[in-house]
C-alpha cells in the first residue's frame, strides 16, 4: 500500500516546512508514504523548503488556481503509483494526526472517498466568520439536494481517496475542486463518508487564496457546481429553465386573454401575446436541448468509464515494469 499525501501550496514558506515535518512517516496498513507538494506558482521559497524536507515537488510556472493544482497532484500521484491519496492544506489548518481517521473507512472497505467534516459534530465546529459559516452551509445543502445524499461539509480540502476514487476524477474547474469532486464521485456511485474532525477556522499565516473574497468565491463556485450539474444531469438542468420560461409565457398569454375578455380587444397589449409565444418557444427549445444532452450523457458516462479503466491499466502496467524481477 502506497500513500501519497498531497499538498497544494502558494507562497507558504512560513508553514510548509513545519507541516511537512509533522506528517507521519509510518502508518498501520501502509507500506510507503510519499509527500507531494504542488507549488502553484509561488514567488517565495515554498518549493525550495519543501524539497529540503524530502517532498516530491511539482511546480507550475505561474499561479493556475487550487483546482488545477489538485488535478496536477492527482496526475502525479497516479504516476507515483499511489494506492491511496490524502489531500491536506499546507497552512497547518488541519491536524495531521487525523489522517488515520480518514484512511480507516477506505482500508476497512466501507468507502472510497472520505472527507473531513468541520460541521458534522457540533462540538467541533471551528471559529470562523459568520458569512463563511453560512456560505458553507448553503453550498452543503445545495450539493446534498443535487446528489440526493446528506452532507454537512463539502468545502473542506482535508480528504482521502482510494485508487478507485481518484482515478475516476475528470475535473474541469481551475478555481477550486472541492464541490466538483463531490458531484463527480456521487454521480459515479462511489461510496462517500464524512468524518468529524477539529480544525483551525482562521489561518495562522496570511489569508485564504480561494475564499478571501466571498462574492468572487460564491460566483465562481456556483458556476462550477452548475456546470457540473449540467454535464451530468442535463435533462433536469434544462427542464428547470424550460419550466421557468413556460411559466412566464403562460402568464403573459393569460394576461392577454384576461384583457381580451374584459375589454373586447387586444390593444395596447398585443406585445404580451408575442412575448408569451416567444417565451413558450424558448421553453420548448430548452426542453429539447435537455433531451438531446441527456442522450450525450450516455456517451460521457461511457467515456468516463473508459478513461478510468485506461488509467488503472496504465498504473498496473507501470507497477509491473518497476517491480524487481523474481517478485
Amino acid at each position: 500500500m502506497k500513500l501519497v499525501i498531497q499538498m497544494p501550496a502558494l507562497n507558504e514558506e512560513a508553514s510548509i516546512a513545519q507541516v511537512l515535518r509533522s506528517l507521519p512517516e509510518t502508518l498501520p496498513g501502509i507500506d510507503e508514504i510519499v509527500k507531494l507538494v504542488v507549488d502553484d506558482g509561488s514567488t517565495d521559497r515554498t518549493a525550495e523548503l519543501a524539497r529540503a524536507e524530502g517532498a516530491v515537488v511539482v511546480s507550475h510556472p505561474r499561479n493556475r488556481g487550487v483546482g488545477m493544482a489538485f488535478r496536477t497532484g492527482i496526475a502525479k500521484a497516479a504516476e507515483l503509483g499511489a494506492d491511496l491519496v490524502v489531500t491536506i492544506d499546507s497552512d497547518g489548518q488541519f491536524d495531521v494526526n487525523d489522517i488515520p481517521k480518514l484512511l480507516a473507512p477506505i482500508l476497512g472497505g466501507k468507502a472510497d472517498f472520505v472527507t473531513a467534516s468541520r460541521f458534522l459534530d457540533p462540538a467541533l465546529v471551528p471559529e470562523m466568520p459568520g458569512a463563511k459559516r453560512w456560505g458553507n452551509d448553503v453550498i452543503a445543502r445545495w450539493i446534498s439536494a443535487i446528489t440526493k445524499q446528506t452532507f454537512r461539509d463539502v468545502s473542506c480540502g482535508f480528504r482521502a481517496y482510494s485508487r478507485n476514487a481518484f482515478l475516476r476524477l475528470n475535473l474541469l474547474g481551475a478555481f477550486t475542486y472541492t464541490h466538483e469532486v463531490f458531484l463527480t464521485l456521487a454521480f459515479a456511485d462511489v461510496p462517500i463518508k464524512e468524518i468529524p474532525v477539529k480544525v483551525r477556522g482562521v489561518r495562522e499565516h496570511g489569508k485564504s487564496r480561494v475564499a478571501s473574497n466571498l462574492f468572487r468565491y460564491a460566483h465562481r463556485t456556483a458556476s462550477i457546481i452548475l456546470k457540473t450539474y449540467r454535464d451530468y444531469r442535463p435533462l433536469h438542468f434544462f427542464c428547470y429553465g424550460a419550466l421557468a420560461l413556460g411559466v412566464v409565457g403562460f402568464a403573459l398569454l393569460g394576461f392577454l386573454a384576461w384583457f381580451r375578455w374584459t375589454t373586447g380587444g387586444f390593444s395596447p397589449h398585443k406585445w404580451a401575446g408575442f412575448a408569451g409565444a416567444g417565451f413558450l418557444a424558448a421553453a420548448g427549445v430548452s426542453w429539447m436541448v435537455g433531451i438531446v444532452a441527456e442522450m450525450l450523457v450516455r456517451i460521457r458516462t461511457a467515456a468516463d468509464e473508459s478513461l478510468f479503466r485506461v488509467r488503472r491499466l496504465e498504473m498496473e502496467t507501470r507497477s509491473c515494469k518497476e517491480r524487481p524481477s523474481g517478485r
